[in-house]
């Protein structure tokens, strides 16, 4: 410490609780540096291994799989001659619409729905699954996004139930979800008599509130508890599925989804390269995938009501 000789009483006495205090300070600093910092609480880990009232619910769209599966569908369709041309600029031009304009109109809705059920009317459900499969390994298999599927296969090392909810046609998401080792899906239903379709749904495509609905009946009949259940999803279409859970993920969210989480403080993940478009591919996939849009295949409940 420097001489302070030449300082009033007063102010040497000032001066040296001031270098005191200082000195103080940094010591205290010092230790503090050397010490381990205090722990923090941790997050409890999640998802919880062994809890069999819990499940997770992913949308498939953009969120397990990049791209519309639909569009994929409608691909090998177009390829086996399902429909023609015109067709697919038709169904291009009606989903185009809807992007654009950004509002379900009733009518356009229902002009692609009955074009596209028009198409698989008359064919069989077994056909319809055959080639579901080739479709998959023709067009979806690589197109998987390898974080969402490590976050499904946590969700199924905890020993936990993973289901895919999806409007794409039921038989389509259940192969998609044999292939990677998921326990079921959720999807559109058609109507199919002695497993012929008929070219009706039973009721409506599995879009927005009917996700919900579809994951509500479902927990109930497994006896899970949603508040201890996860769903992800990449559109703001799913809020209402995302908002029955208790752990509600965006991932690749769109632009309403994004600041929806945000403001819920929902975790988010995106796994898109470079923060890609919301939709990728979307206008083209959406477009195709209205050929199958409205196609979904009858399942076990429409069976079940005959």
């Amino acid at each position: 410490m420097a001489p302070l000789g030449w300082l009033t009483p007063r102010r040497r006495s000032a001066t040296a609780r001031s270098v005191l205090a200082g000195e103080a300070s940094a010591e205290a600093a010092r230790k503090s540096s050397q010490e381990a910092p205090p722990a923090m609480p941790e997050e409890p880990e999640f998802p919880v291994i062994g809890d069999d009232r819990a499940a997770a619910f992913f949308d498939l769209d953009n969120t397990v799989m990049q791209g519309a599966a639909l569009f994929h569908f409608g691909r090998g369709l177009y390829k086996r001659k399902f429909f023609e041309t015109r067709d697919l600029a038709r169904f291009a031009w009606q989903q185009a619409w809807f992007r654009l304009a950004g509002v379900e109109d009733p009518e356009h809705m229902q002009d692609a729905r009955d074009s596209a059920l028009s198409i698989v009317k008359g064919h069989r459900v077994a056909e319809l699954e055959s080639i579901g499969e080739e479709i998959y390994d023709e067009y979806m298999a690589d197109r998987i996004w390898p974080g969402t599927r490590a976050l499904a296969q946590a969700h199924l090392d905890a020993g936990q139930k993973v289901w895919l909810v999806t409007a794409a046609p039921v038989e389509i998401a259940h192969t998609i979800a044999r292939r990677l080792g998921l326990t079921g899906a959720l999807g559109t239903v058609a109507e199919s008599v002695d497993g012929v379709y008929t070219g009706k749904l039973v009721g409506e495509p599995l879009h927005g509130p009917a996700k919900a609905e579809a994951v509500r009946a479902l927990a109930a009949a497994e006896g899970l508890d949603l508040s201890r259940c996860a769903a992800y999803s990449d559109s703001h279409n799913d809020i209402p599925m995302l908002s029955l859970v208790g752990h509600p993920y965006a991932i690749n969210p769109d632009a309403k989804l994004r600041r929806h989480a945000r403001e819920q403080d929902w975790r988010l993940r995106d796994y898109r390269t470079g923060r890609k478009a919301a939709k990728v591919g979307i206008p083209a996939a959406a477009g195709v995938g209205a050929v199958a849009g409205g196609t979904a295949a009858a399942i076990a409940l429409s069976r079940r009501r005959r």
